[in-house]
């Protein structure tokens, strides 16, 4: 069989500080293409590896594109197979959802050859089993917008797009550093306050009222993180004097992207995000580090077939 497709997911924000392992949201300026073709022999073979990333797991059981569509093969009892090549666009333990970014473009390639494609928003548990290889757990918050775009809760089973206001836009800033999601929840073992949960609750809620609203004032409010931001900020260095550097821009909040290492911060308008852009990576060349910054409207586009050959 020739049939062939290839597809682009984007990077993204995780947690977006208040909601962990729940919200996240698409950027735009970098992601991964995956290239699926449908072969007659069973399971899924990974033909090549490219891009910033080449050094990756091979095996179908630990690869996240794979992993996907072995999901996916077993869900629909499919009686053929794929193999695939992956671009990685997004590098290794930034804290931009590049396991989700592979997972979702194999999916939504894979997607494309069927008789009878899916919605987007099914292919969901079938790359949340590509992303559980990589982080050691389900959780969605990279796979919803990758998959749907924009700003994106997610459930264990289902996924929810939430509006917010065109003009808003992101500034991130991911340092010439790694930090492995693994050891980014690590730190998070332990016990949190009482206090603490109530007032992550009170931020999120205020968080989302806003983002309905389109009220930059309650978004303002709810945007900062008690509970996972304060134990993984240790891990970052600088991060202080970036997340400094992002709110004397004028940033509705700042916090850690996904796992870290990157920054993000959250504003009302692309040029005051492009100026803090600027502001975080300078805050982490005076720390003697360099970093790449990415400016993105929040409601950015999420995966798309690029090419197909039926």
């Amino acid at each position: 069989m020739n049939a062939i497709a290839t597809a682009f997911a984007p990077a993204s924000i995780g947690n977006v500080g208040v909601g962990f392992d729940l919200l996240g949201h698409a950027i735009s300026g970098a992601g991964d293409r995956v290239s699926v073709q449908r072969v007659d022999t069973p399971g899924v073979r990974v033909r090549a590896i490219t891009g910033c990333i080449t050094a990756l797991p091979r095996e179908p059981e630990r690869n996240t594109a794979a992993r996907a569509l072995q999901a996916m093969i077993a869900a629909l009892e499919l009686d053929y197979g794929f193999a695939i090549d992956i671009d990685k666009g997004i590098a290794l333990g930034s804290g931009m959802g590049g396991s989700a970014a592979s997972a979702v473009a194999a999916v939504v390639a894979a997607n494309a050859l069927l008789p009878e494609p899916l919605p987007l928003a099914a292919l969901y548990p079938f790359a949340l089993a590509g992303e559980a290889v990589a982080s050691g757990s389900a959780h969605g918050d990279n796979i919803g917008p990758a998959l749907l775009g924009g700003l994106v809760l997610a459930s264990k089973t289902e996924l929810l797009a939430l509006a917010v206001p065109a003009a808003w836009h992101v500034a991130l800033v991911h340092p010439d550093l790694v930090l492995e999601t693994r050891r980014s929840r690590e730190v998070l073992a332990g016990h949190f306050q009482l206090s603490e949960f109530v007032a992550q609750s009170t931020h999120l809620a205020l968080f989302l009222t806003g983002c309905q609203r389109g009220d930059a004032d309650l978004v303002r409010a709810g945007l900062h993180d008690v509970l996972i931001e304060p134990r993984r900020a240790p891990l970052i260095p600088a991060f202080a004097e970036v997340k400094a550097a992002a709110l004397a821009a004028g940033a509705l909040g700042a916090s850690i992207s996904g796992g870290g290492p990157s920054v993000f911060a959250w504003f009302t308008d692309r040029a005051a995000a492009e100026r803090a852009g600027s502001a975080m990576r300078q805050a982490f060349a005076d720390a003697g580090i360099g970093a790449s910054a990415y400016v993105s409207a929040i409601a950015s586009p999420g995966a798309e077939v690029i090419a197909c050959n039926l």
